[in-house]
């Protein structure tokens, strides 16, 4: 690829924008028409940070839109500086120009690598490679506003649209299954805006580390102890705005607090 391709300028502009922290009233070049020219912007602008990847980000593709791109899930990476235990104090950051919402998901840690050469995995071998779940919220943030408007390729081309993620407390005995049976229920101001359960997910919570492994390898990247994998929106995707308080309610499991605030220029 060259250095003045479509995709390449694409990336550029995307970080420019993240670094920045202004919004795009547009996207910043070719739609991409696929899941395929989404990752290759995608590692476009992976190869150009310079900070480390902490995880990644998994969110699902439902209903028609999985059938027209031919996957169900996508992938984006997580940075080291927007990873943080969460506490009272948390806050998430989004785009104030641009898209800002907030996930509760269960985060899954890598705790081995796959063995050289593999590069697919039952549901029992991905589980395998995880040591530990917590759980957690992602927040969802581009300068892109209408990031979540013109489906998965695009949400796929901006990192996945994530820009954090807050880890809550370990989930006991989680090789059990039990987890994905708590109802989980996400309030904006102490106002309910949705609630699910981790069993609602095709395959699982587990299905979307074994989509992950399976793509990292494809795409020829490095997996790592470690790492974790935020595997998905159980109770759905909540936009927020700075200054609102946001709740994750995993029942037992624990309540974690965030207040949003505008990402600054970095």
């Amino acid at each position: 690829m060259s250095a003045s391709s479509p995709a390449e300028a694409t990336a550029e502009r995307f970080l420019a924008a993240r670094q920045s922290a202004q919004g795009l009233a547009d996207y910043p070049g070719p739609i991409p028409a696929t899941l395929d020219e989404a990752y290759v912007v995608q590692d476009a602008a992976l190869a150009r940070m310079t900070e480390a990847v902490a995880g990644w980000k998994v969110g699902r593709i439902l209903g028609d839109l999985a059938d027209r791109y031919g996957c169900d899930r996508l992938a984006g990476p997580i940075f080291a500086s927007t990873v943080a235990t969460a506490d009272a104090q948390s806050q998430g950051l989004v785009f104030a120009e641009g898209f800002g919402a907030v996930e509760a998901e269960f985060l899954f840690r890598i705790g081995t690598i796959p063995t050289a050469g593999k590069t697919h995995f039952t549901l029992e071998e991905a589980a395998g490679h995880i040591d530990a779940v917590h759980i957690g919220i992602e927040i969802a943030s581009s300068p892109f506003a209408g990031i979540n408007r013109h489906g998965p390729a695009v949400t796929v081309s901006d990192f996945g649209n994530n820009n954090g993620l807050l880890i809550g407390p370990a989930v006991p005995d989680w090789r059990s299954g039990a987890y994905a049976d708590q109802p989980v229920t996400t309030r904006i101001d102490g106002e309910p805006v949705g609630s699910g359960t981790a069993a609602a997910f095709a395959l699982g919570a587990i299905g979307s580390v074994r989509f992950l492994l399976e793509n990292l390898i494809a795409r020829g990247i490095a997996i790592k102890a470690g790492w974790w994998i935020s595997t998905g929106a159980v109770s759905g995707v909540h936009p927020v705005t700075p200054g609102q308080k946001v709740d994750a309610d995993f029942g037992p499991l624990g309540v974690l607090h965030c207040t949003i605030a505008a990402q600054e220029p970095r």
